[in-house]
């Protein structure tokens, strides 16, 4: 910003399925300044108990209350901040739960368990992924992407990965990313790390229409009710639009967001002695041509 400013860093877990996108939780990012200074966290409001931890521990402990609630997850995608650390995917692999990280390109691997390491970039380079194979990837409001695409076993943690090194055709980037889906396609596995666009807009539609970060407050608690009531709403636009596109739920056996579809699928009753409002003397008016034309929240 060229300047020093105030800022909240939080962190998110969110669900894609379908055409179905939502937030799920919400935590404060405590720095290690703030959580040595308890009398400046006293003064906002923020509790003894809410204490420093690195991003990714905050989003594994989001993961876990998720998975305490009954929400599972095919897979799960996130940027290199989360893909660095080796213990999250350690814990993840432990845990059976399937993912798809991008990587920084000195993130160490080895070509076997227990052999010698070397860079990410070492291991496959840009020149690797100019011979791999094609794969188009389309977006739903922008042009499709291709991306030449090249793989190797390596080994992280004493435990066999994927890793896989992507160029943009059109921009000449290059993307590393790191799966322990090993029996999974390539095309599949690259569809999953590419999910990472569908929450990206998420946070647009969050930041800009449900008002994610239009908080000024500087008390913990006025925070979190903020973020909390963000999230809800984002859910409940969501699960409505699903329902009012009239498209029939994806089968998934392996995904479960518990509902988010279900309940609102049954009927509002009308309130009360306002039967003869023309408001409620509506049917639906939107035909099905329209609806099934119709697009996510944007």
């Amino acid at each position: 910003m060229g300047k020093v400013d105030n800022g909240i860093v939080t962190v998110h877990v969110g669900v894609t399925h379908g055409t179905f996108r939502t937030l799920l939780d919400a935590d404060l990012f405590l720095p290690e300044s703030w959580d040595v200074d308890r009398a400046r966290c006293q003064a906002a409001g923020i509790p003894d108990t809410v204490r420093h931890h690195p991003k990714w521990r905050l989003a594994l402990d989001q993961l876990l209350r998720a998975n305490t609630n009954g929400i599972t997850f095919d897979g799960l995608t996130f940027d290199e901040g989360y893909g660095a650390a080796v213990p999250l995917l350690t814990v993840l692999g432990v845990m059976g739960q399937r993912f798809v990280g991008e990587i920084p390109t000195h993130f160490a691997v080895r070509d076997a368990a227990g052999g010698p390491s070397r860079r990410a970039d070492e291991r496959l380079t840009g020149g690797h992924a100019e011979r791999g194979r094609v794969y188009r990837l389309t977006r739903q409001t922008t042009r499709p992407s291709v991306w030449r695409v090249a793989t190797a076993i390596v080994w992280v943690a004493d435990r066999k990965h994927t890793l896989m090194v992507a160029r943009n055709d059109a921009t000449g980037e290059i993307k590393y990313f790191l799966t322990n889906a090993t029996a999974e396609p390539v095309a599949r596995i690259l569809a999953v790390a590419f999910r990472r666009w569908t929450v990206e807009h998420l946070f647009r539609v969050a930041k800009q229409e449900v008002g994610l970060m239009h908080d000024e407050g500087r008390d913990y608690t006025g925070l979190m009710r903020h973020r909390t009531l963000a999230v809800v709403v984002l859910g409940f636009v969501a699960a409505h639009t699903e329902r009012l596109r009239g498209e029939k739920p994806r089968r998934d056996d392996g995904a479960g967001v518990p509902g988010a579809q279900r309940p609102v699928r049954d009927p509002v009753p009308a309130a009360t002695g306002n039967r003869g409002h023309p408001t409620y003397q509506r049917r639906n008016s939107i035909p099905p041509a329209a609806k099934q034309a119709s697009h996510p929240i944007s």
